[in-house]
Formats: structure tokens, sequence, C-alpha cells
């Protein structure tokens, strides 16, 4: 999927099907679900679902389990906005997928 039709898949609110988790929890983040994202990466096991789990406490203002997380994706913390974590995450995942 291109980021085009991610964004616009957002915009309008139909959640495309062949999303990975990690994209899926992305996608509902942007519609202002943080619960619904965090819970759809409770199973996950991936190193794209930590980042995006990193990512999802590091914006609920947990930064201990945040940093666990960025550990167990084996990633920095990233020292960025939401935003530009959102979409470095976003495209890097977009891209690995195809």
């Amino acid at each position: 999927m291109k980021i085009e039709e991610f964004l616009e898949s957002i915009r309008v609110g139909e959640l495309p099907s062949e999303l990975s988790m990690a994209l899926t929890a992305l996608w509902l983040d942007a519609r202002g679900d943080w619960t619904a994202a965090h819970d759809q990466l409770q199973d996950a096991g991936d190193l794209g679902s930590d980042w995006v789990h990193a990512y999802l406490h590091r914006k609920e203002g947990d930064l201990i389990n945040a940093a666990y997380w960025y550990r167990r994706a084996r990633r920095k913390v990233f020292e960025g906005t939401f935003k530009q974590e959102w979409d470095a995450v976003v495209l890097e995942l977009l891209t690995s997928t195809g």
C-alpha cells in the first residue's frame, strides 16, 4: 500500500483489511483511538509492533514503559515529535511490507 492510500483510508475512516497489526494500530491511533491501538498490539511480538507499542506509550507519557518497548524494538527512544515518529514508523512499515 502506498502512503497516500494509507492516509486517505484514515481520512475517510475505512480500515484496510490487509494491514499488519502494527499499521492497524497506527491507523487507529491516527483516528484518535489510543486504547484500541494499544489493544491491537497486546499479542504482537514483531519488531514493528514493538516500535509502535513504544510510540504509543511515549505518546501516553509512560516513558519507562516506552523505554522498555524501544529496547524490545531495538530502537533508540525517538527524540522528535509524535507526528514525526508516527510518520517515520508508517513509512518504514509500509516500505517493508510493500
